[in-house]
């Protein structure tokens, strides 16, 4: 199972905690195909949807991809707002209100979601919203991703083993390593942000016997260090202002500093940054 593919699957069960929807289902579009493949069931009785490919364009969810846009039927078999290629799964299933939406990812469609009931009554906005707010969040968790492997990628064509590579410039280091400190505890995928905390020791002397810094200490100072404001930090990191302030005082005491331009050179001098 992907990364990917478990993101879809905890969105679908926050969506049906959230909205009491007996059942939820969705997955991703193929790879060089304009077709959802449906992967993920929660709350299905039988195995009718369970790998059915979705084709843009047909029925609600290819509807939905194909508009780039939430899509609601009261009635699927028999709503003329659709076209009907996936009746008997839908039918097998029991389910009669369905709502579709789709999973953007930089103006591309990625996947879709589906929310249904057994019976056939209008599913009211606040489904729909929350629905759209489950979809978001897969999106961000996408967009998260793919902005962690290309920060890995430009980090590791940055540098070279040992030393640090003197063709890089020191600033796009220090850049790269900010990046990947910040955005290393917001990655679900444990593989990944474990292979973005192993480029950070890369890009980094070894920590030397004396403060021992906790991580988010860390990623402040590694911040801090690219010349951004608590304000700026607290935005990166995904904290408040003043637990970015908190961070950094506790690091300066450890690191016996008493400016933030002392912490980083001692946190340099360290090991703990490049």
């Amino acid at each position: 199972m992907t990364a990917d593919t478990v993101e879809i699957r905890n969105a679908l069960a926050r969506l049906r905690r959230t909205t009491g929807l007996p059942v939820a289902f969705g997955g991703l579009l193929e790879p060089g195909r304009q077709q959802i493949r449906i992967s993920e069931l929660d709350g299905t009785l039988t195995h009718a949807l369970r790998s059915l490919a979705v084709t843009s364009g047909n029925g609600l969810g290819g509807k939905a991809v194909a508009l780039a846009r939430p899509c609601v039927v009261t009635d699927y078999s028999a709503s003329r707002q659709i076209s009907h290629e996936y009746d008997a799964p839908v039918a097998a299933e029991g389910l009669r209100s369905v709502l579709a939406v789709p999973v953007v990812v930089r103006h591309r469609v990625r996947g879709v979601l589906y929310g249904a009931l057994r019976t056939a009554q209008p599913l009211g906005g606040r489904t729909l919203d929350a629905a759209v707010e489950a979809a978001r969040e897969v999106e961000r968790a996408l967009v998260l991703r793919e902005e962690a492997r290309q920060t890995l990628d430009a980090a590791r064509a940055g540098q070279v083993p040992e030393p640090l590579g003197a063709a890089a410039p020191a600033e796009q280091v220090r850049q790269a390593h900010a990046a990947l400190r910040a955005l290393a505890p917001r990655i679900g995928d444990p593989a990944l942000r474990a292979e973005l905390l192993e480029a950070c020791a890369l890009l980094t002397a070894r920590p030397a016997a004396g403060a021992r810094l906790a991580p988010r200490e860390v990623d402040v100072l590694a911040c801090v260090a690219t010349g951004a404001t608590n304000a700026a930090v607290a935005e990166r990191l995904g904290v408040t202002a003043e637990t970015v302030k908190a961070y950094l005082r506790s690091a300066m005491r450890k690191l016996g500093a008493r400016t933030r331009g002392e912490a980083v050179v001692a946190a340099r001098r360290a090991g703990w940054l490049p």
